[in-house]
C-alpha cells in the first residue's frame, strides 16, 4: 500500500505548504472561468443523448429482427457498451455538467441512472460523492473498503482461509471478476434504496427501476427461447460489468493511500490520489472524460468537452506548485492496477504457513 507520505526534509503538503497550495488554487480556478472552461456545453450533451438513443433504438431493432439467432449475442454485447455510456452521462449529470441548475441535473441524472442504466441515482450519489470529498483516505473513501477484493494492507491481512489464498492472487482475478460487477452494481444499488432511514426519491425510483426492467425483460423473453435469452442477458451484464469497472478502476488504484490522520488541502488531495489516462479524444470516447481524473476531481462541475484544455492548465499549474502529476498510457495503468492489487494481496495470512517461515519472512 503506498501512503501519502514527504521525502525527508520536506513539510507534508497540506501543512506546512497548506496555504500557499490552497492560494495557488484558488488562482487555478479563477484561470479556469477566465477561459471559459467553467461554462455549459448543452448542445454536446444534446447530440450525445440523441447519438447513444440512436443506438439504443438500433440495438432493439436488431434485437427484434434477428431473433431466434445466437448472432443476438453482439446485440447484447452492444447494449453493454450503451448502457456504460448511458452511465457516463448520468455520472456528468450527478455532478453538474450537463445543465445550468442543481435540479436539473439532478432529474437528468436520475432517468437516466435508473431508467436507462438500472442503477439507483440515489445510492450512486451517496457513494459517489463521499469518494469525491476524500479519495483513497481511510475511513472516509467508500471506494477503497473492502469487499471481495482488498484495497488496503490492513484489510488483506485480515483475510483468513480461502479468502487469504484469493487475496493473495486477487490482482489477476481482479479484471475477470469485473464480468460480474454489473450484477453487483444492480443489487447494490437496490439495497441502497432498500436502506433504513431516509432516502431520496426512493419510491420514483424503484418505480422507474421496476418499469425499465419489466420492459428489458418481458421483450427479451418473449422474442427469445429460454437459453438464448439467459445467455444474452449474461453477456449484456457482462459487458457492462468489465466495460464500467475498466473504465473506474485506472482513476485511482495504486495511487497514494491518504492515512486516516492526514489533513491535506483540497488540491493535493485531489491530484495526488487520481490519475490521468493518455490518449486524447479516443480516451475521452472510451472512457465518458474519466480519462481526465485529476482535472475532474480538480473541477466536478467542469463539462467533458473543456476538460482536454483545463489538463493543459493544471500540469503546468502543477508542475510550479510542485505537485505530482500522474499520467499514463491505458494499458500502463491496467497493469499498475493488476500488480497493485497483487502486491496488497501478499498482506493476507497463510493458514498453512509455519511460524518459521513467517518469522523469516517478517524480517
Amino acid at each position: 500500500m503506498s501512503s501519502l507520505t514527504a521525502p525527508a526534509g520536506r513539510p507534508v503538503p497540506g501543512r506546512g505548504t497548506g496555504h500557499r497550495i490552497t492560494h495557488t488554487y484558488t488562482a487555478l480556478a479563477q484561470a479556469s472561468r477566465e477561459l471559459g472552461l467553467q461554462g455549459r456545453t448543452r448542445w454536446f450533451y444534446v447530440l450525445l443523448f440523441g447519438g447513444l438513443v440512436a443506438a439504443l433504438g438500433g440495438a432493439a431493432t436488431g434485437l427484434i429482427l434477428l431473433g431466434d439467432s445466437w448472432l443476438q449475442l453482439l446485440i447484447a454485447g452492444a447494449l453493454g457498451l450503451i448502457f456504460t455510456q448511458f452511465a457516463f452521462l448520468g455520472h456528468e449529470a450527478s455532478h453538474r455538467q450537463v445543465l445550468a441548475s442543481g435540479p436539473a441535473n439532478d432529474r437528468a441524472g436520475r432517468v437516466l441512472a435508473t431508467l436507462f442504466v438500472g442503477i439507483s441515482y440515489a445510492w450512486w450519489m451517496s457513494k459517489h460523492s463521499r469518494h469525491h470529498a476524500n479519495p483513497n483516505k481511510l475511513g472516509k473513501d467508500p471506494d477503497i473498503e473492502i469487499d471481495t477484493v482488498s484495497f488496503v494492507e490492513e484489510d488483506a491481512a485480515s483475510r483468513t482461509g480461502v479468502m487469504a489464498w484469493f487475496t493473495r492472487r486477487q490482482g489477476w482475478f481482479f479484471f475477470p471478476l469485473l464480468l460480474l460487477e454489473g450484477v453487483n452494481l444492480h443489487i447494490n444499488s437496490l439495497r441502497g434504496l432498500f436502506r433504513r432511514g431516509k432516502v431520496e426519491g426512493r419510491w420514483l425510483e424503484l418505480g422507474l427501476l421496476a418499469g425499465r426492467f419489466a420492459i428489458y425483460l418481458t421483450l427479451l423473453f418473449w422474442l427469445l427461447p429460454l437459453g438464448l435469452a439467459f445467455a444474452f442477458l449474461s453477456v449484456q451484464l457482462a459487458v457492462f460489468g468489465l466495460y464500467m469497472g475498466a473504465s473506474f478502476a485506472p482513476n485511482h488504484i495504486g495511487m497514494p493511500i491518504v492515512p486516516r490522520e492526514a489533513k491535506l488541502d483540497f488540491l493535493d488531495k485531489q491530484v495526488r490520489t487520481s490519475r490521468n489516462v493518455a490518449g486524447g479524444w479516443w480516451a475521452t470516447v472510451l472512457m465518458g472524460g474519466l480519462n481526465y481524473q485529476i482535472e475532474h476531481h480538480l473541477f466536478p462541475s467542469m463539462p467533458r468537452p473543456h476538460l482536454a484544455k483545463a489538463r493543459l492548465l493544471v500540469r503546468e499549474h502543477c508542475r510550479a506548485a510542485d505537485v505530482p502529476y500522474t499520467e499514463t498510457s491505458l494499458l500502463a495503468a491496467w497493469a499498475i492496477v493488476v500488480r497493485h492489487m497483487n502486491r496488497v494481496g501478499l498482506f493476507a495470512r497463510d493458514s498453512f504457513q509455519c511460524a518459521m517461515v513467517g518469522e523469516l519472512r517478517g524480517r
